[in-house]
């Protein structure tokens, strides 16, 4: 196909700009407007080369696009959406621009379901990532291990969440409608998007067109467990069925009663679960994984069962599933402070607030689990779920209740009530609260959270920045680096003659901001497979002398037992007695290094430098 001109309304949303990111890398001439842009989509568009004009025009038009890409959230008076219907430039949706230009040469892989879309999704791509298939995907999250939602590679496989939401203000269908699904995965269905969907007949008809598109030479992979899912299947399905769950560990007899059976073999003190999954009967062998609850395991199982389909071998799955590092905001682990630890979840419908909450219950089961709700989609901001979110919350120790976001923008009488939800939460013996902005709600927090504990936030928004409050306030804060992050701390370790970090996805940077916003601390950990690598910790001088490189370095080798490594290496010139006596490294003789880390250039080995290890197999006395 010729290049076009594609001009995109709202290009600063998620999916709209990662959308036109691919456009761009196929060759298409992009560009796009919006009001206001932020990190990480400004830095994104920046990078992929496409210009954006500030604020809504007829003249942005001027540069004589052939398509003007509409998002649902645009109205038929839009300035610019007008203004392309007088000049008679096309109106394109999101959905039927992907399906037309990317989509319609590739076998498109679809995850579909009320729950779980982003996760699997994110699953499936990186499996297949891993295992050399090079699949294109466009996703509404951002798998950690590839740092984007959207990807076009060389592979036939297009990897694409299916959203249920409708598609345009001149197509009230839903966007999976438009994808072309060769394969498969329903996850769930249930009544969810009270805003479009009058009840859950409404969401079920959406499901069985969907089904229903996809070929009979295709695959549908639907969860064994869900009976909306299962009927829908039944009903609509011309392909293939392979059912899957993960089943009660109660004996070793081979489970027949879905396609693809996962059991819990090992629940470990480690942040992993080992899962044996089973495909029609026969043994692929143990997943290990990071992932937290059984309905994140089965979207594990979902994401193998349909790679599976593509040929994939089993012995690739079990290495790139045991390499996951999950999703940004999806039970994502924000910092950690005064011993507090801060994890935020997009979670907001009653179903997946409850499978969220109690999966992070039993992660962390010895102290308080205190959790945020904000009230903020179309769907929590509504009354018809006020009963049901009431019973979401028995795995919490105390719950805070935010203010109802934007609360305008909802009929009065169609509303939710935060005061009475926090009433009704309390009802059912868990200490609930709600509060009229997030500052209070901060403090509450704050005031009650102590060491061990764990904070959790529910919200598919900004929250009022409240990850960042609560670590500010506890002080000292462990966290992930940003990108923005990063020249302070290249320039940190380089003011120690350590080497600048060089980017990879295999690396994870922590660091420690003080109160103006400047760097404490930070430490870097590259993990390859079994081996991890220890490297650039180091302190600004002014706070050296409080502790803050044994919490790095502690955190660090907590963060290596999550990822599966058995042994962390390092090189030190001055500092082995510290990670000896106060970590538990030992020396070890540089020819003991995995090569994939010795080659890395973060192993840097001067002549009196000391290679040292701290075997993770071994709990450290304290």
């Amino acid at each position: 196909m010729r290049a076009l001109k594609i001009h995109f309304i709202g290009v600063g949303g998620t999916g709209m700009g990662a959308l036109a990111g691919l456009l761009k890398q196929a060759g298409h001439d992009v560009r796009g407007s919006d009001t206001a842009l932020y990190p990480p989509m400004s830095t994104q568009l920046e990078e992929a080369g496409i210009p954006v004009f500030r604020g809504y025009r007829p003249e942005n038009l001027d540069w004589g696009p052939e398509r003007v890409v509409v998002g649902n959230i645009c109205s038929k008076d839009h300035v610019e959406a007008a203004a392309a219907a007088e000049r008679g430039i096309r109106l394109e949706s999101f959905p039927s621009l992907l399906a037309d230009l990317l989509l319609k040469d590739r076998r498109s892989l679809v995850v579909a379901g009320t729950h779980g879309k982003t996760t699997t999704s994110s699953l499936v791509s990186w499996l297949l990532h891993s295992a050399g298939a090079d699949p294109s995907f466009l996703i509404g999250g951002v798998p950690l291990n590839i740092g984007r939602g959207a990807q076009l590679g060389g592979g036939e496989a297009f990897v694409v969440e299916g959203d249920e939401y409708d598609t345009a203000y001149f197509d009230k269908g839903s966007k999976f409608l438009h994808y072309r699904p060769t394969r498969a995965i329903l996850t769930s269905v249930e009544f969810d998007h009270a805003d479009i969907f009058a009840d859950l007949e409404a969401v079920v008809a959406a499901f069985e067109r969907f089904v229903a598109l996809i070929p009979p030479e295709g695959d549908l992979v639907v969860a064994a467990d869900d009976v909306n899912a299962m009927a829908i299947a039944e009903r609509s399905a011309r392909c293939r069925v392979n059912t899957y769950r993960l089943a009660p560990d109660r004996d070793d007899e081979e489970d027949r009663s879905a396609t693809y059976v996962g059991r819990v073999r090992v629940r470990r003190g480690t942040g992993r679960t080992d899962v044996e999954i089973f495909e029609e009967g026969e043994s692929l062998g143990i997943f290990s994984t990071t992932l937290v609850g059984d309905y994140n395991l089965s979207n594990l199982i979902a994401a193998v069962a349909i790679c599976r389909r593509e040929g994939i071998d089993a012995e690739a799955l079990r290495d790139g599933a045991r390499r996951f590092r999950g999703v940004k905001r999806r039970q994502e682990l924000l910092g950690l402070a005064a011993g507090v630890r801060v994890i935020t979840d997009f979670a907001h419908h009653p179903t997946a607030v409850r499978l969220t909450v109690a999966a992070i219950r039993r992660r962390y089961r010895n102290n308080a689990l205190h959790v945020c709700f904000e009230p903020r989609s179309a769907t929590s901001r509504r009354a018809v779920f006020q009963a049901a979110y009431a019973d979401s919350f028995r795995a919490a120790s105390q719950v805070y209740v935010g203010p109802l976001f934007a609360p305008g923008k909802i009929p009065e009488e169609q509303r939710l009530d935060p005061q009475e939800l926090a009433r009704a939460i309390s009802r059912r013996g868990t200490e609930a609260h709600a509060f009229a902005d997030v500052p209070a709600l901060a403090d509450s927090v704050l005031s009650h959270a102590v060491p061990g504990d764990t904070v959790l936030l529910l919200t598919c928004g900004a929250f009022d920045d409240l990850g960042n409050r609560l670590l500010r306030g506890f002080g000292d804060a462990v966290m992930f680096s940003a990108p923005s992050d990063m020249p302070q701390v290249n320039d940190l370790v380089q003011s120690y003659d350590l080497p600048a970090i060089e980017p990879s996805p295999h690396i994870d940077t922590l660091v420690i901001r003080d109160p103006e916003g400047g760097l404490a601390g930070t430490v870097s950990l590259l993990t390859e497979g079994e081996h991890a690598l220890l490297f650039n910790l180091a302190i600004a001088p002014e706070r050296r002398g409080e502790g803050l490189g044994w919490i790095l370095a502690d955190t660090v080798l907590r963060r290596a037992r999550i990822l599966g490594a058995s042994a962390v290496y390092l090189q030190t010139t001055g500092a082995a007695d510290f990670f000896g006596q106060k970590l538990g490294f030992v020396p070890t003789e540089s020819a003991a290094v995995d090569p994939v880390l010795r080659d890395s250039p973060n192993f840097i080995a001067p002549d009196d430098a000391v290679c040292m290890v701290h075997d993770l197999r071994r709990r450290r006395r304290r």
